[in-house]
């Protein structure tokens, strides 16, 4: 048996025959871009890369019965939240019902229809698709003989994952709520109940999810049946849980003959535009033009925020009184009010938010174009902050959908969509396109090898540490002695790692 494995021959057209790396798994991070070598981990534990603090690896200690469950839970929900009325409002003894998707109708219905297009798009469609796809999955995994396209769904969902903003829509409900109960009764449906629920399970499941683990068995209907080709990082590799175990460093992706999957991560021998041989994915070592991509699209962003704090985002019209309303003064009203949570809410999303993302992708781009190592560890940290809030700026966008939807009641009240709340959409898309469209890699790329290792030298010193702590506190329930305990969950590559792949 040689060095690396092949794909079977059924590979398809689609999916080349790529060596595959066997035994323990090589990880490069997605971030930072260092390759890293990983044990098996103990169950509920987390493995972080030692430079720049990405967490690499999360072990769920029962990766398929518990999503499975959540997701069907959420399912169900999601059928309720659908079906039922959301609010209902009385004003003059004029009832209207609304459900979760009449946002969308009633933007369309204005001439709004890019708008009423993504309020539809992520609160029914991409969620609608995503419990879809991820139940598609899991129970394929449980069935006898697993089809072998499972890696087709899972990649879907990992992808338009991001999209599903049911939770978002929740806080935008509750800010519209605030602003009803002063113009009309309002009732709370059984469909808003559900959504809470449905937002739990939700994030329930993500949190149960192990991407790693799905893919770990969606990879044994492509491998040969060698045990060699299979990874060994299984869940329940170790009895016994311990803190967040650190991954011990590698060699360099940029010096061997590896790639990375964006998608599934897992590392292979490859070149750019090769097919993942796990999950069909292209392969690329850095994410194409993402120096341009990023640019064009933050300065799109940055031409459409003026205008979309400076326009109206609606129009609000009581007893033939009443006017626009901007974001900034939306947070004014809820100041004078009292609502000095919901202000702030208001402001950190459609405000401070935006703002965030676009200085932040900037800073990280003049980094790499001056290939400064200032903080770079912690520029690393603001692209995943970045990467992980821009959704949230989406409130203020349901809250006009809501509040248009609810408030129809002709001269007596009315509310209608304005041009500033389709250029702050543009500015909420566009900003995540960006994060996703550049690499963090690139920032550690541009540094010299030497000060890129000096930026993770700290980190790495605290992880060894936090390894032996650990080492030790297992060693006082199992027996173990310290070096064993916390080698069962990271082990540095051998010397001289690459240059034997190489040489394969």
């Amino acid at each position: 048996m040689s060095l690396f494995g092949l794909l079977p021959d059924e590979a398809g057209p689609g999916r080349p025959n790529i060596p595959v790396l066997p035994g323990r798994r090589l990880r490069e991070c997605p971030h930072c871009g260092k390759l890293l070598h990983l044990r098996p981990l103990p169950p509920d534990t987390d493995a972080r890369c030692p430079r720049c603090d990405a967490v690499l690896r999360r072990n769920r200690s029962a990766p398929l019965t518990a999503p499975l469950a959540l997701g069907c839970a959420a399912f169900a929900l999601y059928l309720v939240t659908m079906m039922l009325p959301f609010l209902e409002l009385h004003l003059l003894g004029r009832p209207r019902l609304v459900w979760v998707a009449s946002g969308a109708d009633s933007l369309t219905q204005e001439g709004y229809w890019a708008l009423g297009a993504l309020v539809l798009a992520t609160l029914v469609l991409v969620p609608l698709l995503k419990l879809l796809l991820l139940l598609t999955v899991l129970v394929g995994l449980r069935l006898p003989r697993p089809p072998r396209w499972l890696h087709l769904p899972f990649r879907w969902y990992r992808h338009i994952a991001p999209w599903a903003m049911l939770e978002v829509f929740l806080f935008g409900a509750l800010v519209s709520y605030t602003r009803l109960v002063d113009l009309a009764d309002v009732q709370i449906g059984a469909a808003a109940i559900a959504l809470g629920a449905l937002s739990l399970l939700l994030v329930a499941t993500d949190s149960a999810l192990d991407p790693e683990a799905i893919w770990e068995m969606v990879s044994r209907r492509h491998l040969d049946e060698d045990p060699a080709l299979v990874d060994d990082t299984r869940p329940g590799a170790a009895a016994t849980a311990a803190p967040a175990v650190p991954a011990a460093p590698g060699p360099r992706a940029a010096r061997a003959p590896l790639i990375g999957c964006h998608c599934c991560h897992l590392v292979s021998r490859g070149r750019d535009g090769d097919h993942c041989p796990r999950c069909g994915s292209r392969l690329h070592r850095r994410k194409p033009n993402s120096i341009a991509r990023t640019w064009a699209l933050i300065t799109a962003a940055v031409v459409l925020y003026v205008p979309a704090n400076y326009y109206p985002v609606m129009n609000v019209i009581t007893l033939g009184q009443g006017g626009p309303h901007t974001i900034l003064g939306g947070v004014e009203e809820f100041i004078e009010s009292g609502f000095w949570p919901l202000a702030l809410i208001v402001f950190l999303a459609s405000v401070a938010v935006p703002m965030l993302k676009l200085l932040g992708l900037l800073s990280m781009l003049l980094g790499v174009h001056a290939r400064s190592d200032l903080r770079l560890r912690d520029r690393t940290r603001l692209y995943r902050v970045v990467d992980a809030i821009g959704r949230w700026s989406m409130i203020d966008v349901f809250v006009v959908s809501v509040l248009v939807s609810v408030v129809h009641f002709g001269r007596l009240a009315n509310i209608v969509a304005e041009n500033g709340a389709l250029c702050f959409a543009g500015v909420v898309i566009l900003t995540m396109f960006a994060a996703e469209a550049f690499d963090p890699r690139l920032m550690w790329d541009a540094v010299p090898p030497h000060r890129r290792d000096r930026a993770g030298q700290d980190r790495a010193g605290q992880d060894r540490a936090d390894a032996y702590r650990a080492g030790r506190y297992r060693a006082d329930r199992d027996g173990t002695g310290p070096g064993e305990a916390a080698g069962n969950a990271a082990r540095p590559a051998p010397a001289g790692h690459g240059a034997a792949e190489r040489r394969a």
